[in-house]
């Protein structure tokens, strides 16, 4: 038997009817292109994996496309975070027609501590704002054990440094931490006259899975400030951007030739350079 919500959800309007009767409309301010295309929006729901347990958490709902394919797909606890108080208007019919699976809570996902929403195991899936997409992940990636699953849309240069190898241009700060705590995969990429309105960039959706443990031993703090220091003149060799931290001494210790470059390492060195930075802070 087809599950009642979801035969209730496709049955509303079409969205595009939804978010005109609403008088909703994009605001820039807010980073807002939507997706309405919900065969789109119901592969990307499907990519979270199954969404029957736990709760699975969006960001920026807007006028509830993504929201929509969600419920569709199998949501049982959805939990929408929207800063715009326009939303909940548009909002309404689908919350209605959820009968108790969809939850709103109109606040800024900057000021939401995400990992305490709902039941365990938590997922978040969300096409979010571009201009504070990278801060959200890092915010949320402070307890990646509180999450099943990430599927995030980003910019497509973003999602490209997320996945990016070493040796590839792309890669940097954000891939060393992003790797060293989660798996990365590539979900699909979008071209601009998906959305509404089109953005000037293409875009991608990125599923991370948090690992159980981070990939090589090291503390976090001490990573990012390595890292931080590598990539603030990447193309500077790393005797060079590390002589602040120990420069050749660090290198010979951690074994690293002091001639390469950052993009040439990978986690496991730069994970190797803070522990050594960390033995070596501790002796004094």
């Amino acid at each position: 038997m087809k599950d009642p919500v979801a035969v209730r959800v496709a049955a509303l309007p079409p969205l595009r009817e939804a978010i005109a009767a609403a008088g909703f409309s994009a605001k820039k301010s807010l980073g807002q292109n939507f997706l309405l295309d919900i065969n789109l929006t119901r592969r990307i729901a499907r990519a979270a994996g199954p969404l029957d347990v736990g709760t699975t958490i969006e960001i920026g709902p807007g006028p509830g496309g993504l929201t929509r394919a969600l419920l569709i797909e199998g949501a049982t606890a959805l939990i929408a975070v929207e800063r715009d108080a326009r939303a909940a208007a548009a909002l309404a019919p689908l919350v209605a027609a959820a009968e108790g699976r969809l939850q709103l809570v109109e606040a800024d996902a900057l000021d939401v501590d995400t990992a305490t929403l709902g039941a365990a195991p938590r997922r978040i899936v969300a096409n979010l704002p571009y201009n504070v997409a990278t801060r959200l992940l890092l915010g949320w990636l402070e307890t990646p054990s509180a999450f099943e699953s990430l599927t995030l849309m980003f910019q497509k240069e973003v999602a490209d440094r997320l996945l990016a190898e070493p040796g590839a241009e792309a890669y940097g700060r954000l891939s060393v931490l992003v790797q060293w705590l989660c798996v990365v995969r590539r979900v699909t990429d979008l071209p601009p006259s998906a959305f509404t309105p089109a953005p000037k960039v293409w875009s991608s959706v990125v599923r991370l899975q948090p690992r159980p443990e981070p990939s090589h031993p090291a503390d976090r703090r001490t990573l990012e400030k390595v890292t931080e220091a590598a990539f603030g003149q990447r193309r500077k060799m790393l005797r060079q951007s590390l002589k602040g931290l120990g420069g050749d001494a660090l290198l010979a210790a951690a074994g690293i030739e002091p001639t390469m470059r950052p993009e040439r390492l990978a986690v496991a060195d730069f994970c190797r350079l803070a522990n050594t930075l960390t033995d070596r802070e501790s002796r004094r």
